[in-house]
């Protein structure tokens, strides 16, 4: 299995941190792009480097390589995760408007009809964002805001990003127990 990751510079780097983690983990192959914005976000929300995110992937590629494996529909993968996406991000996937690797990876991954997990960080939402997300779903892409479940009754911040990061794997079908199920027995 193969999987593009595209983290852009929106709050909640962690969810894409996180769901790189997940995959290495689990010994699947990750193409990171990372958008121009998000070193910024990541001094703020966390204490790890660029470089220490880049680690995490199988390969990485730097922003403005249009000429990557990933620019092209003949690079075989079995889909993309923007993880968290920018509305900016989102607005430059349904407009079709490419000027950077991650933005044309995701519009690689639409005209493939391969799966693309859009996981939106931004609230509240104006029309302009919903509409954007109505296109990108209409598009093909699966929308998962980063709105953790409850159920699973969460003890720490981990539980609540783990559910989010299980959410974008499951879209996948990649099997993983980062959560608990509805229905699976849960701590008292």
């Amino acid at each position: 299995m193969k999987i593009v990751v595209g983290i852009s510079g929106a709050s909640g780097v962690i969810y894409g941190v996180r769901f790189l983690q997940a995959l290495h983990d689990l010994g699947i192959e990750s193409h990171l792009v990372l958008s121009p914005g998000l070193e910024l976000n990541l001094k703020y929300e966390t204490s790890m480097t660029v470089e220490q995110v880049e680690a995490l992937a199988s390969v990485k590629y730097p922003p403005r390589d249009m000429g990557a494996a990933v620019s092209s529909g003949s690079f075989q993968t079995d889909g993309m995760a923007v993880i968290p996406c920018s509305m900016k991000t989102l607005a430059g996937i349904v407009s079709g408007y490419s000027d950077n690797l991650l933005l044309r990876a995701a519009d690689v991954t639409l005209k493939e009809r391969r799966t693309l997990v859009i996981v939106p960080r931004e609230t509240p939402l104006n029309t302009i964002h919903l509409e954007n997300l109505l296109k990108a779903s209409r598009a093909g892409a699966l929308i998962l805001p980063a709105m953790p479940g409850f159920y699973h009754r969460p003890k720490t911040m981990d539980d609540l990003i783990n559910h989010i990061v299980g959410k974008a794997l499951d879209a996948f079908k990649i099997k993983h127990n980062l959560f608990k199920r509805w229905g699976e027995k849960q701590p008292d």
